[in-house]
């Protein structure tokens, strides 16, 4: 290229025309839309992004003689309103940056991120620049509702329930308006899960759901909680325009019918309703409460409403859930604490040395005072917190320092039976539980102590409701040395006939039968029946609840082998009664 030619670029690269048309190749280019409105915010330029978006042709945007408002084409009066807020800001200087949805008549809805700045050349105008962020957009909306939406069903989560019912809650105040909360639980759901697997209980669910959703007044909300739970918040609903909701929920999940291949499924749903008003404690209470009330339906038979009206039922449910979170705390803070109660011989002439004693477990609270199991039992049965509990109870006694207070017995008894056992408490869902059980042979390999020595403590009632399995778990741990106590025998006397098939060495005779002996002549006779059959069976009886000189003398006389009670020894802390006068202290 010789030097004329590029003297001949050089000057039409300076051509104003050619800037012109560089700037106009530059701006169709783009990927954005680009525009420049005058002070009535009418087009001076758009480019053919922007006319693509709005559906219009370019010329049609910026012909001469008429132009054209940027309102007429972004579709719906919330948008040209906020672009119209935004360009006033514009009008007094700021640079401005904000969302807004893009929906012209003539093409399809996009959201886009709006840029614009105020420029003065020969007039006032405003530049402004529309990035495309449907996809982001589109994505935090996805990420949004999965957060605030159950997988499965599509409804609400647990999360999303309890943000809108404490927006609820703050808008009862000191109000005359009151909401109502439905807990929904269904009853045998569990069957179909584990008869048929996961993805059919899946598909259960999901049909639940969507009957349920059908029962709910439209503009209400409904969500899964998780599991086989559901709650519905009814707004500005009475108590029995809600009973009248929860009966159809509770008659449509009664008639529905599920069907998998060749079986069919019937299940139902437990109740239970709560006002909310400006009375009501707070939302957890308002939950809490429902929950109450729908354990309340379980236990009166299932496939019930039951409304909370604070009566002794629901409250004695409330305060059992109360303990969850209390119980889980205490495990997690190492706030529980062994006990014992000896168990002496009536054998011979008084009570003999203490050849037993049933290890027993206190919860220290919050503010440090001991607590009796009485209390928190039956919430960890019902949740399924006894387990976790029991785990505690054998770690702590098999493989601490147990075995110091079985050495200190053998030297006390010089002279004396050295069969020395010590009871431990299992729960029914203990034993049930494979997991647990595992643990629990791991600890046996691992402790000090003799295994003679350790006597598990199961209640009549929990063998004979699992036959096979209470015999199939004794029998593999009395291989290993260990021995088994029945407790509270004898409380329906039916289960007299199961004893053959249980390899038990001791039957704790229960205390209701125990503490009648004297005025009652029947109490009495079973007493002697079960110390009977037990003899004549090589097991050894062991009497509870004995609390005076004259049921302990009855009690001997009868022929019982051991007594334990408030007579005998008072509970005490399991490190104290471990620790021999003049021997050491447990770190």
């Amino acid at each position: 290229m010789n030097q004329s030619e590029l003297s001949a670029i050089s000057n039409r690269l300076l051509d104003p025309e050619l800037d012109r048309e560089l700037l106009r190749a530059y701006i169709d280019s783009a990927n954005d839309g680009i525009f420049v409105v005058c002070d009535e915010m009418k087009f001076l330029i758009a480019n053919c992004r922007l006319a693509s978006w709005l559906g219009i042709p370019e010329m049609d945007l910026v012909r001469h003689g008429q132009r054209v408002p940027i309102l007429d084409y972004l579709g719906g009066r919330i948008s040209a309103r906020l672009f119209q807020e935004q360009f006033q800001q514009v009008v007094a200087g700021k640079s401005v940056r904000f969302e807004l949805e893009l929906a012209p008549d003539l093409a399809r809805s996009r959201w886009v991120e709006i840029t614009m700045n105020r420029v003065y050349i020969d007039a006032f105008m405003v530049i402004g620049v529309m990035r495309d962020i449907t996809e982001r957009k589109l994505l935090i909306e996805t990420m949004t509702h999965y957060a605030s939406h159950d997988d499965l069903t599509g409804l609400c989560n647990r999360r999303e329930f309890q943000r809108q019912l404490n927006e609820l809650f703050a808008e009862v105040g000191s109000g005359s308006t009151t909401h109502v909360l439905m807990y929904i639980d269904l009853d045998q759901f569990k069957i179909v899960n584990d008869s048929c697997g996961h993805k059919v209980g899946d598909e259960l669910m999901c049909q639940v759901a969507g009957n349920i959703q059908r029962r709910v007044p439209s503009g209400n909300v409904l969500a899964r909680l998780g599991g086989d739970e559901f709650g519905v918040l009814l707004n500005n609903c009475n108590i029995d325009e809600a009973l009248k909701v929860a009966e159809g929920v509770r008659d449509s999940i009664d008639a529905f019918e599920f069907v998998w291949k060749d079986r069919s499924f019937r299940i139902s749903a437990s109740i239970g309703v709560c006002s909310i008003g400006s009375g009501s404690e707070s939302p957890e209470a308002v939950m809490s409460a429902a929950d109450a009330a729908c354990y309340v339906a379980k236990d009166k038979g299932r496939n019930r409403v039951q409304l909370y009206f604070g009566g002794e039922e629901c409250t004695r449910k409330r305060r059992e859930m109360e303990w969850v979170p209390r119980i889980e705390q205490a495990l997690k803070e190492d706030r529980l604490e062994l006990h014992c109660q000896k168990i002496v011989s009536l054998k011979g002439k008084g009570s003999q040395p203490c050849a037993y004693m049933e290890v027993l477990l206190r919860l220290i609270d919050e503010s440090g005072v001991l607590v009796s199991p009485a209390a928190f039992f039956p919430s960890a049965e019902r949740y399924n917190l006894m387990p976790a509990i029991d785990r505690w109870v054998v770690g702590h006694l098999l493989l601490e320092d147990t075995h110091r207070w079985v050495e200190s017995k053998l030297h006390a008894a010089a002279g004396e039976p050295t069969q020395v056992h010590f009871g431990i408490n299992l729960s029914g869902a203990s034993l049930n539980d494979d997991a647990f059980i595992g643990f629990l042979e791991e600890t046996l390999n691992k402790t000090s102590v003799p295994h003679s020595f350790i006597c598990f403590e199961i209640t009549e009632t929990v063998a004979i409701s699992n036959l096979a399995r209470a015999t199939e778990v004794m029998k593999s741990l009395k291989a290993k040395g260990c021995r088994f106590a029945l407790d509270d025998f004898g409380k329906g006397m039916s289960s007299l006939s199961y004893l053959r098939s249980l390899p038990v060495d001791y039957l704790k005779i229960d205390g209701a039968l125990v503490k009648a002996i004297i005025d009652d002549d029947v109490a009495c006779a079973m007493v002697e029946a079960i110390n009977r059959i037990a003899y004549a069976m090589d097991i050894e009886t062991i009497a509870e609840f004995v609390e005076n000189e004259f049921v302990l003398n009855r009690l001997r006389a009868i022929g019982v082998d051991y007594a334990q009670g408030f007579a005998i020894h008072i509970p005490e802390q399991l490190e104290t009664f471990m620790r021999p006068p003049g021997s050491y202290s447990l770190p």
